[in-house]
Formats: structure tokens, sequence, C-alpha cells
């Protein structure tokens, strides 16, 4: 069936945009048709790069009454302030990850959306890739049982020796929880489902960082956030989790995601890609099988988010990759670091919803069959 297009305009023509702009194609639904950067030559030079129609100013794109979906790829600490503006034209807002820095933003802009009857999105949306797709399908169709715990481990040392310009990473809205943490724990979500409760400890390693790459070779960074996160999670359906994110380790051999239930365990792929191996071992079994991936969209498929949200506007169900997941990730990272500062368990304030799974069998470019 032949279904209208929704046009999206994207705001941060930085890094990631490119991703966007090209995994969005495959979309039928999808219409890039604007981008729009603080850099005119920057939003320019994207739009040529990968033929989008206009490259303008924030202002023109918020004010084409054409353009349904704002993609907003700006940096973190922009996240509020122009996902709010986008709000405010009418617009439905994606916003990249994580939703805002601060909870009370990320509360404001849902309430807004709200009130003006539009939709507020955000990443990650890896797990609707092919992987996790068919974790969630073993999940709900019992394989492993009743699930119980889960764990959840994302291990580096950090960003100055290969990124360059990786000042922000050390400060507060950065670290590894807030740059990686999203990442896993809306997969966690996804898998679980909501977060009732949370403890953890953190610390910051190394209190200054030197620069490795280029161009700012041999700049230091003063360190304001912890680069070490270790946290705990109770479920609400009662499984028990636990994640650790550091920018503070040489090398780890831990397996990133591990789902654990009554009757068995189960891989999970590195929650920042789309496919990946699936391995099951059930109750009495010896060894590990790999499981055939049940899904499609395995590859680089960002912007699955944005056409999922697109399908939902034309449909009127819930879009997967939804604000209030995004706020509720974003409201459980700040609980482990409030946990460590004040040292005890801290009850969620926030809830969600678990994102329906998507469809067998869908063809390439479609989210509904």
């Amino acid at each position: 069936m032949t279904r209208p297009k929704t046009k999206i305009g994207v705001i941060g023509c930085g890094n990631i945009s490119g991703i966007y702009l090209e995994a969005g194609k495959a979309f039928d639904i999808l219409e890039i048709v604007a981008c729009a950067d603080l850099d005119m030559e920057r939003a320019r030079a994207k739009a040529a790069q990968h033929h989008v129609p206009r490259a303008c100013t924030v202002e023109e794109l918020l004010a084409d009454p054409e353009i349904e979906i704002v993609v907003n790829l700006t940096t973190p600490d922009a996240h509020a302030e122009v996902g709010m503006m986008v709000v405010r034209a009418g617009k439905s807002v994606y916003n990249e990850k994580p939703l805002t820095i601060h909870r009370e933003d990320g509360l404001a802009l849902l309430d807004a959306a709200r009130v003006r009857g539009v939709r507020v999105g955000g990443a990650p949306d890896t797990f609707l890739g092919g992987g996790f797709q068919t974790c969630r399908k073993l999940i709900d169709d019992g394989i492993i049982g009743e699930p119980v715990a889960a764990n959840a481990f994302m291990m580096s040392h950090g960003h100055e020796n290969w990124h360059p310009n990786p000042g922000f990473y050390y400060q507060p809205g950065g670290g590894p929880m807030f740059d990686m943490g999203p990442y896993f724990l809306t997969a966690l979500v996804m898998l679980m489902g909501p977060v009732r409760r949370v403890t953890g400890s953190a610390r910051i390693t190394f209190p200054e960082r030197t620069i490795t790459s280029q161009p700012l070779y041999g700049t230091k960074i003063k360190v304001n956030t912890p680069t070490h996160i270790a946290g705990v999670m109770d479920f609400a359906n009662g499984a028990v989790g636990t994640i650790i994110t550091t920018f503070d380790v040489w090398g780890s051999q831990l397996t990133p995601l591990e789902v654990h239930g009554t009757e068995g365990s189960m891989t999970v792929p590195h929650p920042n890609g789309f496919g990946g191996t699936v391995r099951v071992r059930r109750a009495g079994e010896k060894e590990w099988t790999e499981v055939p991936l049940t899904h499609g969209y395995n590859k680089q498929h960002r912007s699955i988010g944005v056409a999922d949200m697109a399908y939902a506007l034309r449909s009127g169900r819930p879009h997967r990759a939804n604000g209030e997941l995004a706020y509720h990730v974003l409201d459980i990272m700040h609980a482990f670091h409030d946990a460590s500062r004040e040292g005890r368990h801290v009850e969620l304030a926030s809830t969600c919803t678990r994102p329906a799974p998507l469809p067998l069998g869908l063809r390439e470019g479609e989210l509904d069959d």
C-alpha cells in the first residue's frame, strides 16, 4: 500500500547527521527536505553531500508548514532548547540521545508536546534492529522462562585518544553513563520493562585527561563528571539488573549484554548496532546455541525510530522510540548518580510502557504490515 511521505527536517549537521541523512533514504515513508545548522556552510555541505533539497536556517526550517517531524541532532546541551523550539512550532521532534541533560527539561518538553498535540521521540533506536527484536521474541515466547537478571557492561578508556574534540565527554551531561548508557538502558527496558528502583556507586578515577588525538593533541581536560559508574536496577517485573559504564579501564572480556531467565540464559548483541549474534543456553544444556535472527533491519538503520514515528503519526498508534521511554532512561541515569552521591536506593518517579515489538516479515523500507 502506498502511503504519503512524511516530510522531515534535520537540525544539526555534525558528524552523526550523515548517518541519519543516508539511512533515512531506506524508508519509504520518509522524505528529508531540509537541513539546518548554526554554521550555514556546514548545512550546505551536508545538503549537497546527501542530496537534501534545501539548506536553511533553523528559523526557516521551523517556519516550513510542510515539515511534520524535526530530527534534533544538536549537541546534548542544546537538546532541550531546540526540542522546545520545534514543539512550539507545532512539529513533532525526535532528539538524539540523551533526550535532555536535566530531568526538569525532559519533563517540560513532554508536557509542552502534550499541550500542542505533537510527539516526542528519542534515540537510540537500535533496539528496533533485528538482533534486539529477535531477543525480544525469544523472551516473549518464553524460551528462557521468566527473566530474573540482566547484565550490561560498557568498558572502555574514554575518548581522548581518538575523538577530535573529546572535552564534553568529561563534563556534566557527559561521562560514560550519559554517553553510552542510553543504548544499554533502552535495550534493557525494551527487553525487561521499566525500572522501579536503583542504587549505584560512581567515581572519577583520573581527575585530568590528556588528549592524544588530533587536532588538540596535548590539551589537558579537567574531569568534572564521574567516569566509572556501577549500578543495580530493580525492574518492575521483579528482575534485578546490573550495569557498569566506564571510561577508566584498559581492557575487558565481558559480554556487553546478557539476560538470564528461569529456563535459560541469552547473550544479546551490542546495543550500539542493529544486528549481531544472539545465543541461548537453556536449562540442562552444556553449550550455547546461536539463534537465527527473526527480524530484518540488521545493518546501519539509524532513522528507523524516525520512520516508526512517521508511521505512528499516520495510524495513530504509539511510536516505539518515544519520549516517555527516553525520559525514563534519562531518569535512571540520573538516579545512579543520585544514589552514589546520597548513599541510598532511589525510587524512580518515572515509568514507561514497554515498546511493542516489530511485526515479523516486514519488507525492507516498511515498518507496519
